[in-house]
């Protein structure tokens, strides 16, 4: 860019004459109108982004903010799978524990433990809606999940008590798996893989192979031990205190199983088979209190770690057939 021409006018001479600048000049110039230019473009730019995108500190705060939300939807995801955690230990313990001991259940609204009153967390109000749904979701469900580790905490102080008493029933309850080998197939209706139709399957399906250990579950007395339909041959062990277990699909019977015999818990009652209706060699279970089928799944709490609970309940929840 180079300088215009500027006049002054000579008097003397009566004309305008042009000004002359020298190259210093005409660099100083237009260095002058580019770092002018510049500032002014700068500014104007700085501006646009202050306005419609933010400065670095915004875009700072606002990626952090974005990773502090995504932390706060995945605990919202962890805080869901410990609810439902303790939800499943709740009903166990009601099913089962309480209902072995003859305790009281606690109701769905006792575990609950809520809270009446105005909103304990107003203070979140003051972030966006979608924030401040989460943050209050979060707190209220860590309270939640407080109160009720509180009370089943204290329900299992009871049924430690209640046990304590209870030593001679316990001995009797049906409480270990009766084979070693894995579930198969879980209590409810089920498709018969024979018959070609959904059934009520009132037991489990355990993998064991021809003659492998069959055991009792719980201290009690033979019931029945024979063939019985397509169940094949069974045995049928009386717990007392209203408990029943069957054990189905059996090659034989261990050395002195039969009617009145006395058995402990642990002991050999039979060997696996395939006998009956079954689509082959496996162990069909069944407990039964006051003559109604059971979800003997509930009654694997003696020699069951939390983890094989656990694979057990998934295979029972998603394996909708059965092998009898």
């Amino acid at each position: 860019m180079s300088l215009k021409n500027h006049y002054y006018y000579d008097e003397a001479n009566c004309e305008f004459v042009p000004i002359e600048y020298n190259r210093i000049e005409q660099v100083i110039y237009n260095l002058s109108i580019w770092i002018l230019s510049g500032v002014i473009l700068t500014g104007i730019g700085i501006i646009l982004l202050s306005n419609y995108v933010g400065t670095p500190a915004e875009l700072a705060l606002k990626a952090e903010n974005e990773a502090l939300f995504n932390q706060l939807e995945t605990t919202r995801v962890a805080l869901s799978g410990l609810d439902e955690q303790i939800t499943e230990i709740a009903q166990k313990d009601n099913e089962v524990y309480r209902s072995v001991l003859g305790m009281e259940k606690i109701s769905y609204e006792e575990r609950q433990a809520g809270v009446g009153g105005s909103d304990p967390y107003s203070e979140f109000d003051v972030y966006t809606e979608s924030t401040s749904e989460l943050l209050k979701w979060t707190a209220s469900k860590i309270d939640n999940l407080e109160r009720r580790i509180s009370i089943q905490q204290l329900s299992f102080e009871e049924i430690k008590s209640q046990y304590n008493v209870n030593k001679k029933k316990m001995g009797h309850i049906p409480a270990i798996k009766p084979t070693s080998g894995i579930l198969l197939s879980g209590f409810g209706m089920r498709n018969h893989p024979i018959l070609k139709y959904p059934r009520p399957h009132n037991g489990l399906d355990f993998r064991a192979d021809i003659g492998d250990a069959i055991l009792a579950t719980g201290k009690g007395k033979i019931k029945y031990a024979g063939p019985q339909g397509t169940l094949g041959k069974i045995v049928i062990i009386d717990h007392g205190f209203g408990f029943e277990t069957l054990y189905a699909h059996l090659s034989g019977f261990a050395k002195g199983i039969k009617i009145g015999a006395t058995v402990e818990r642990g002991q050999q009652i039979a060997m696996a088979g395939d006998s009956g209706l079954s689509e082959g060699p496996h162990l069909h279970y069944e407990v039964r209190f006051n003559n109604r089928p059971v979800d003997p799944l509930y009654y694997l709490f003696a020699d069951t770690s939390p983890e094989e609970y656990a694979l057990f309940k998934e295979i029972s929840e998603t394996n909708k057939n059965s092998l009898d």
